[in-house]
């Protein structure tokens, strides 16, 4: 106990907001249980509750006001760019969009409490224009249920805190052993599944000169722009482009079998337009083609698009 919590006692408070600032920031540095040792400490009068409690919703503030306005700024890019990163990547864009478009303000408020969006809300709040106060009012709420309820719970706890940090220290390497054998095992079978996905899929993908040559052509492909409607309403499509999540896909049957589907989303690695791909060919449409580099790369080379359904 005494080498895991001796930081914190000789830092104290900074160092907890510094912990949640940096883990908010995106850095894989658990916050949580820092907060709750904070808490146990709390209790046996080592480090003051408040004052941990305040510059830790603070710090998860500050760090979402930094990816708020870089999603205003910037938008989408930047989601793509933390999605890219995401051991999920094929899923991270789409749950994001689809969790903020049903809750709207209160996505942002229980965002800390939903694994993978709580460093992914802040920049789509500001990407889909969430109004500047109504963000702070959501992810200070946000933060402070957050942080209450992990000092709270080490509060709570404390004895039993204090004694599996104590089996910790002293069987550090079997600790380490369990914890790493099953990180390591998750990405395997995260890599395996994108590696199968990208096998069957990339001998199908489009260019976009391809694209372009085709849409200027006799029979042109029919094109179709994967994602949610808050998305495609906050951004461009490539002009014609059918507007179509991936349940819409999914429930429709009238797509032509006899010219290409052409599919592009706003994700990274194309992963929703090469889902939407499988769904297509599953359905025995075998012409479904994702965009390589999705609108990203149709606007970068000088196409383009418009807006509105």
């Amino acid at each position: 106990m005494d080498a895991i919590t001796g930081q914190l006692i000789a830092y104290g408070v900074p160092l907890v907001g510094l912990n949640v600032l940096l883990q908010q920031l995106g850095l894989p540095i658990p916050a949580v249980p820092t907060m709750m040792i904070a808490g146990a400490l709390a209790v046996a009068g080592k480090l003051d509750f408040t004052q941990a409690f305040a510059i830790s919703v603070a710090a998860s503030l500050i760090a979402d006001l930094a990816w708020f306005w870089a999603g205003r700024r910037y938008g989408y890019p930047v989601l793509r760019g933390l999605c890219r990163i995401s051991l999920s990547p094929d899923t991270c864009v789409r749950q994001t969009e689809g969790i903020f478009e049903r809750w709207g303000f209160f996505s942002v408020v229980v965002s800390k409490f939903v694994p993978g969006f709580s460093t992914v809300a802040p920049p789509i709040a500001g990407a889909l224009r969430m109004g500047t106060g109504a963000f702070i009012v959501a992810s200070t709420g946000s933060a402070m249920l957050w942080v209450g309820a992990a000092m709270v719970a080490g509060a709570a706890f404390a004895r039993q805190i204090d004694a599996a940090l104590a089996w910790m220290e002293g069987h550090v390497a079997a600790a380490a052993l369990v914890l790493g054998a099953l990180f390591a095992a998750y990405i395997a079978v995260k890599a395996l599944q994108r590696f199968r996905m990208a096998r069957f899929l990339d001998g199908s993908m489009i260019s976009v000169d391809e694209l372009r040559e085709a849409l200027a052509g006799t029979s042109p492909p029919m094109v179709i722009d994967i994602g949610s409607k808050l998305s495609q309403a906050a951004r461009g499509h490539i002009p014609g482009a059918l507007l179509l999540d991936l349940d819409d896909l999914a429930t429709r049957d009238d797509f032509p079998g006899d010219r290409d589907i052409v599919l592009y989303c706003e994700c990274p690695n194309e992963a929703s337009s090469r889902r939407a791909a499988l769904l297509l060919i599953g359905k025995g449409l075998r012409r479904a083609r994702p965009l390589l580099g999705g609108l990203g790369a149709w606007i970068e080379t000088g196409n383009p698009v418009e807006s509105g359904a």
